[in-house]
């Protein structure tokens, strides 16, 4: 059986799928701990982070239930997120005006500069990531991830 030596581990080169799910998990898990390093100084996780950019999307305050759908996570994962956010007060809750039964997370003005500063940590971490791919290659990497993510929802049983 052939291998490759790579500097995290062996990859088979006689699974080629299996070799290219090694490939894009390391990749997931390198952009993962770069963006966590990245955001480390604005006192806020990668979790964090998704629920503040989803809550900041839409014309009026996101539903709590809305967010979790479009987090694909758990109701309760989102009111966990909600407190820590809230506690560091860059969200905070309201009632639906149509019902008050309903929350919802409305993103505060010390939430948007943080925001801000988010989109900022972002770049720079994906930059980091991206540093040994020139224009040409970012291009192609991009098409291709679109490719792969539209056909996300897509899969054959055989």
């Amino acid at each position: 059986m052939a291998v490759t030596d790579t500097p995290h581990d062996v990859i088979e080169t006689t699974d080629p799928a299996g070799a290219l799910a090694d490939q894009l998990l390391r990749l997931t898990r390198r952009t993962h701990r770069t963006q966590k390093r990245h955001l480390e100084p604005l006192g806020i996780t990668p979790a964090m982070s998704r629920l503040l950019r989803a809550a900041s999307h839409g014309e009026q305050p996101q539903r709590m239930v809305d967010l979790a759908q479009r987090l694909d996570v758990v109701p309760r994962a989102v009111t966990t997120l909600v407190d820590g956010l809230e506690a560091a007060g860059l969200v905070r809750r309201i009632a639906d005006p149509a019902n008050r039964r309903v929350v919802r997370v409305e993103v505060t003005p010390e939430g948007e500069g943080v925001l801000r500063r988010l989109r900022e940590a972002r770049r720079a971490a994906v930059e980091e990531v991206l540093a040994p791919l020139d224009a040409s290659q970012r291009a192609q990497l991009s098409a291709l991830l679109t490719v792969l993510d539209a056909g996300a929802g897509c899969h054959t049983e055989g």
